[in-house]
């Protein structure tokens, strides 16, 4: 490859001539935290004293925010003094666990466990744009660990050489203040989209049970059953050894089972493809059907249900332990029953049916014997709409939030490799 002028060919690519290459050791002193032993004794946890900082914690932040700002836990005194303690805007990486080699500034002084690494005395680099470039290369530190060493951990000798492009401390600002912008935004579509779902669950529970009526609409609901709306089918019956096939061929369907079911939406992945003789044609999952988790190991997914709305030719259909509810047009709107099936009403019925049962089972019979209470057709289809351009809503902000991930995504290959120059 031909080098462009002013850019130079160093052991983490092609950078500008201008800018150096340091290794993390160089920018400071790199230690780990340190766990006090034995583990949860209490003479050293679960105090009040320190903040305790596990790789655990980490978890529960969002990618798009650097700094740490609170911990889960506390050390007593005696626990401190067996520990580390990190100071406010030290530069800690995580050396395992989920996050391994995810790296953040801390927010607080706290103590930290052996889980966490940090940058301690550290003489000169910005502190974001070093995080920004850590968290560039997490992929490839994990790579190190599964193929290189076989260690479980990052040691600090891993990350102490660890090497880094380095230009001058006001282009490295400069990055670091244009990647933390998209972060901003990030940071505020990650608190928009819970808000908005929650906004649609309570709509939802109050609309639905005609506790909040919209407007133009009076009358008396009835309670109804659910089978008298439509009906519970139960899924293919087969054998795992001469049914099913690896691919797709025209004598086959597609099978969907409950890990199709995604967030109250059918979704078309790792899909098993099942003996078109074994299925009927009732049993040809239809738009605007809904997919039921009938039996699983796990009674939390039990009942769990999803919207099936795949138009892409292909025909599909549902595994034994699934069932499909399919609601008659006549009867009821499909999206208000749809919509049914995801209230706290209908979870109720689900816990209730299971509990003190040491079989994760339901029946079709079971299904259509839940009540709900109904509207007019006009009210339904009405709720079903609103709940429906709620729905919209949120996935076009978490579209909103892909395309912004891929542009911070490109910003960093650009601007962290100097393709892109801001000074």
């Amino acid at each position: 490859m031909e080098l462009r002028a002013a850019y130079k060919e160093t052991e983490v690519g092609v950078i500008p001539a201008q800018w150096e290459v340091k290794r993390l050791g160089d920018l400071g002193t790199i230690v780990r935290g340190g766990s006090p032993r034995p583990a949860g004794d209490p003479r050293f946890f679960n105090g009040s004293f320190a903040p305790w900082l596990t790789v655990a914690a980490l978890t529960n932040i969002p990618d798009s925010q650097l700094r740490v700002t609170e911990t889960f836990g506390f050390l007593t005194e005696e626990g401190s003094k067996r520990s580390r303690t990190l100071m406010d805007g030290t530069v800690i990486i995580a050396n395992s666990g989920a996050t391994l080699g995810v790296a953040k500034i801390l927010g607080i002084t706290c103590c930290a466990n052996d889980g966490i690494a940090a940058i301690i005395n550290q003489r000169t680099g910005n502190k974001s744009f070093i995080c920004y470039y850590i968290n560039s290369q997490t992929a490839h530190l994990r790579e190190v660990i599964a193929t290189g060493n076989g260690q479980p951990n990052l040691n600090t000798k891993l990350i102490r050489e660890t090497a880094l492009p380095f230009p001058k401390e006001d282009e490295q600002r400069a990055i670091a203040a244009a990647l933390s912008d998209v972060d901003a935004l990030l940071l505020r579509l990650d608190q928009l989209i819970p808000k908005k779902r929650d906004l649609k669950l309570g709509a939802m529970q109050e609309l639905l049970a005609g506790r909040r009526r919209l407007p133009g609409f009076t009358g008396r609901w009835t309670e109804r059953r659910i089978g008298d709306v439509g009906k519970c089918l139960r899924g293919v019956t087969y054998k795992g050894d001469t049914d099913l096939s690896p691919y797709d061929t025209p004598r086959t369907r597609r099978l969907l089972r409950s890990n199709n079911v995604q967030g109250s939406t059918v979704v078309a992945r790792d899909i098993q493809f099942v003996n078109s003789e074994r299925v009927s044609p009732q049993q040809l999952m239809q738009v605007n059907d809904i997919l039921i988790c009938m039996a699983n190991g796990s009674k939390e997914l039990v009942g769990k249900a999803g919207a099936f709305t795949i138009e892409d030719g292909y025909l599909y259909t549902f595994g034994a332990f699934m069932g499909c509810f399919r609601t008659s047009a006549e009867r009821a709107d499909p999206a208000f029953v749809f919509f049914l099936f995801q209230t706290g009403r209908y979870r109720d019925y689900i816990n209730n049916l299971l509990a003190g049962s040491s079989i994760n089972n339901l029946r079709p019979s079971t299904i259509e014997s839940l009540e709900f209470p109904f509207p007019s057709m006009a009210e339904q289809a009405a709720i079903a709409a609103a709940l429906s351009d709620m729905d919209s809503e949120i996935e076009a902000l978490k579209s909103r939030r892909e395309k912004t991930r891929a542009i911070k995504q490109g910003m960093m290959q650009e601007l962290l490799t100097g393709r892109i120059r801001l000074v």
